[in-house]
């Protein structure tokens, strides 16, 4: 029997935001995917304008199943999807994102069952505010230093989620890129996926945001790695906003990837941090 997928679709006040016809096509397209087994939860933050009229319509119609009541944050709604989906694996879509393959859910539980994968990454299409699209690839040698990934192109084992304890709701903005670290500090199996099934639009919180993004990313290292190495504010700002890490750091950190991968990983690190300085002075 096929594994199930859950999908799940955090919502606020759709309708007021103008987010109807994305709304319409990312389940539409869902609705068209090959694979037989789906589940599309929908995780409403108590809505105020007609959006639960309209997620009942799609209730009614056998699209999703939902949920609204008041939550704290996004993250707060993910944790609760993951506590409701009955899916072996999950991906977390927010309005305005879709599946433009339509083979794309079955192509992953293939690979993913095929490697016992614990989560997959892949390239997807980023939708920018400014109104440009762009091809975010992976870069998962640089994991620890910035998002290697989007989100809306990375499918989870949930007992994996639910083993690290789910989400970290401290952090409202990074909270995805929190968990990646700490997947990949304990090991576990991530694959890649060769394909481009997703279109997502550039979170506008962090991009509005951009102190308080800094601050979250501060805090995440500090969580993450104050058991490797001593960690004062400078080093950490230093951090954040240069992905300038020292070198005791990465030395265990590189402990993370196999040992072929261990010059790549120092030579990708430093590429970003040259990166990062070249656009400060931008």
């Amino acid at each position: 029997m096929d594994p199930k997928v859950s999908i799940i679709t955090t919502t606020l006040n759709i309708i007021d935001k103008d987010q109807t016809d994305d709304f319409y096509l990312q389940v539409n397209l869902l609705d068209k995917q090959t694979y037989p087994e789906i589940e599309h939860i929908v995780i409403d933050g108590a809505s105020t304008d007609e959006t639960d009229v309209l997620l009942k319509e799609y209730k009614t119609k056998g699209y999703i199943n939902f949920y609204s009541e008041k939550d704290t944050s996004k993250v707060h709604a993910y944790n609760k999807g993951i506590m409701r989906a009955k899916g072996k694996y999950i991906c977390f879509l927010s309005v305005d994102d879709y599946f433009h393959d339509i083979t794309a859910i079955q192509d992953v539980v293939n690979l993913m069952e095929a490697n016992q994968a614990d989560f997959t990454f892949s390239p997807a299409y980023c939708r920018h505010p400014e109104g440009f699209v762009f091809l975010f690839q992976p870069a998962m040698h640089n994991a620890f230093q910035v998002m290697p990934c989007a989100r809306q192109a990375m499918f989870f084992k949930r007992d994996v989620l639910v083993k690290e304890n789910y989400f970290d709701e401290k952090f409202k903005i990074l909270s995805e890129f929190d968990m990646i670290i700490r997947l990949m500090m304990k090991k576990y199996r991530g694959i890649y996926f060769d394909g481009n099934y997703t279109t997502y639009k550039l979170g506008e919180k962090a991009f509005a945001n951009p102190d308080r993004a800094m601050q979250e990313c501060k805090s995440i290292f500090y969580k993450n790695y104050k058991h490797l190495v001593r960690l004062d504010d400078d080093v950490l700002e230093y951090m954040a906003r240069d992905s300038e890490f020292p070198r005791e750091l990465l030395e265990k950190l590189a402990d993370c990837y196999p040992p072929e991968d261990r010059e790549l990983f120092f030579e990708r690190c430093e590429t970003m941090h040259q990166l990062r300085v070249e656009s400060q002075r931008g």
